[in-house]
């Protein structure tokens, strides 16, 4: 079986694409893309989309890590990503849905809010890439690939204030969902996949780290991604975290 994942380093939805690959024991290449150029390169090798994940088996192309998860359970039925529970298949779709929909796009943001103002970090953050040029001059061309991508992503004052605003929220829906059972079980599944990508992301910055890593939610970002590439030094404005600082610590 002919099995490549296309990805951008340190991309969340990548690393969860590639998480379930491993988790069900496919063999496969990654292709290592750059932010913004990505997009002509997955036209160019045949998808109709531009967003990683992408992952192509035998000319079979899927894009996106919620539709990766379905296409391997399909591929290699066991170990399964969903319930046979019809029930709690529903609560850990609900949970994967969360993940992809809220949870991604902020800590998306957040990041390259922070690299656009210190593009120091972007190196950390390719450690193991294979991008096709050397890594100094990659980072040499890296200001209008981040200048895109902050804009792609709304990374503006605003919506990086909201993020942060939201997360104490969003890390006590994922721990309740924790206690329920529907995450960090003894089988990971989707749900955990598509989740703890975005909080070992968040974590990689040291703003954030300290209202995450000692939560049930940071225990389950260790335990999907154990060593996540990259990090960021304190960038944010102290006043923009107040919020987390306020956020109850689980017993």
């Amino acid at each position: 079986m002919d099995t490549r994942l296309y990805v951008i380093p340190a991309s969340h939805p990548s690393i969860a694409a590639a998480a379930m690959l491993d988790h069900k024991g496919v063999a496969y290449k990654r292709i290592d893309l750059l932010p913004v150029i990505s997009k002509l390169a997955l036209k160019v090798v045949g998808f109709s989309g531009v967003t990683v994940p992408a992952l192509k088996v035998d000319g079979r192309k899927v894009q996106g890590s919620r539709e990766i998860a379905r296409e391997l359970d399909r591929l290699k039925p066991e170990p399964s990503l969903f319930p046979a529970d019809p029930e709690k298949r529903r609560a850990v779709e609900e949970a994967e849905q969360f993940g992809d929909t809220e949870l991604q796009p902020p800590m998306r943001q957040i990041l390259w809010w922070a690299i656009k103002r210190d593009k120091g970090p972007l190196r950390s953050y390719s450690e193991g890439a294979k991008l096709g040029v050397p890594i100094d001059l990659a980072m040499l061309t890296a200001a209008p690939i981040i200048a895109l991508s902050a804009r792609f992503n709304e990374a503006d004052d605003a919506h990086v204030r909201r993020a942060l605003a939201e997360l104490p929220a969003m890390l006590e829906k994922i721990d309740g969902w924790i206690a329920a059972g529907v995450l960090n079980g003894e089988s990971l599944n989707a749900a955990d996949f598509q989740l703890a990508p975005s909080l070992g992301l968040a974590m990689t910055l040291d703003d954030l780290r300290p209202a995450i890593e000692a939560r049930p939610a940071g225990e389950l970002a260790r335990r999907v991604v154990p060593s996540y590439p990259g990090r960021t030094p304190p960038i944010l404005p102290p006043a923009w975290l107040e919020p987390l600082r306020g956020a109850p610590t689980p017993a």
